[in-house]
């Protein structure tokens, strides 16, 4: 059965291609709310290979993307108007950026592919757009000695090609540069609040639990009281490294993403601390800024796979520093909650 987005097919000397909507069904919509949420996102492809846009001819254009189906939506709807030929790499489902850094959305995988469809026996040029942030993975010259065809990097944004083809195939600054303003930002929220969804229930149920210890034994009355408190902590821990660390990203101290993550924990800890929630023994609340400290650090960092504020290197250098410390952290500030419910 042919995907909901293919409208016909277009004869080539290679044979029947896949015609492709431009235009955006409810369905794509839908579809793209829930996979923003992470729902079926492993599942969100597009099969690899060569696909018509309009009624291309053997002189029209060949734009090249991955087969995660969100960036390929993105693209055939920025090509609205336009005849031209897509061509989609196996990248497993992952999008651009994030498979250019993988190597998935490669030279190997291009080349392969530029072969697999006979692209050489589709068109009479020998150039090939492909997107900016893509280019990380994809070398220019080892593609023009394998097959031939010259990589041309096109902008940034998807959207912006119609003005890059009247501009004679020239990215002006703007084209290049990536903003990751708040908006941006914002979308890619709902995957980080769900990416740790198993955890927002498993753990706070073991806090709640283990809040009922005490040198009587357990006391449920205890689980409902300590229990509660236990939980909200956790939950705004969770929501600081998820949720408020991105939106405040530019704005806050410190350039790696796990401090910022901790100085938005830290300070969102200041009303629970002044209100009681954090206990009145000292041990428990240096126990709690440990804890949510560690668990906001953490999921702060998870964000910079997903910003264009640090390179695979810095990520990789903070990686190696922050997560032993997150470790160790909240494993201690666990023993010293655990161990202040006997005191």
């Amino acid at each position: 059965m042919k995907p909901h987005y293919t409208i016909g097919q277009i004869n080539t000397p290679v044979g029947k291609i896949d015609q492709i909507s431009t235009k955006w069904t409810n369905k794509d919509l839908f579809s793209t709310i829930k996979v923003r949420w992470s729902i079926g996102r492993m599942d969100y492809t597009v099969k690899p290979g060569l696909y018509a846009v309009g009624e291309p001819d053997a002189d029209s254009d060949v734009y090249l993307s991955c087969n995660f189906k969100l960036s390929f939506d993105h693209l055939r709807r920025a090509l609205h108007g336009l005849n031209a030929w897509i061509l989609v790499l196996d990248t497993k489902g992952v999008n651009v950026w994030c498979a250019a850094g993988k190597g998935t959305f490669g030279t190997t995988e291009l080349v392969f592919r530029i072969r697999e469809e006979k692209l050489g026996n589709v068109v009479n040029h020998r150039r090939i757009i492909v997107p900016q942030l893509g280019a990380t993975g994809v070398a220019a010259h080892k593609v023009k000695e394998e097959t031939g065809f010259r990589v041309i990097y096109g902008p940034v944004k998807a959207k912006d090609i119609p003005s890059f083809v009247a501009n004679d195939y020239k990215a002006t600054p703007e084209m290049r540069k990536i903003n990751f303003n708040l908006w941006d930002r914002m979308k890619l929220i709902p995957v980080e609040l769900v990416y740790g969804k198993y955890y927002l229930l498993l753990i706070p149920a073991i806090f709640f639990i283990l809040s009922g210890l005490n040198p009587n034994g357990f006391s449920v009355d205890l689980s409902w009281s300590d229990g509660g408190r236990a939980i909200l902590n956790l939950c705004v821990a969770y929501l600081a490294g998820s949720v408020l660390t991105p939106v405040l990203l530019p704005v806050i101290p410190f350039k790696r993403f796990s401090l910022k993550g901790v100085v938005i924990c830290w300070l969102m800890a200041l009303p629970l601390l002044y209100f009681g929630l954090f206990g009145t023994n000292i041990f428990e609340i240096v126990s709690w800024f440990l804890i949510m400290g560690g668990l906001a650090s953490f999921l702060a960092m998870n964000f910079t796979g997903s910003s264009t504020f640090t390179s695979l290197s810095g990520v990789q250098k903070e990686m190696k520093i922050a997560l032993p410390t997150q470790i160790y952290g909240t494993a201690l500030g666990c023993i010293g909650w655990i161990v202040t419910r006997f005191i």
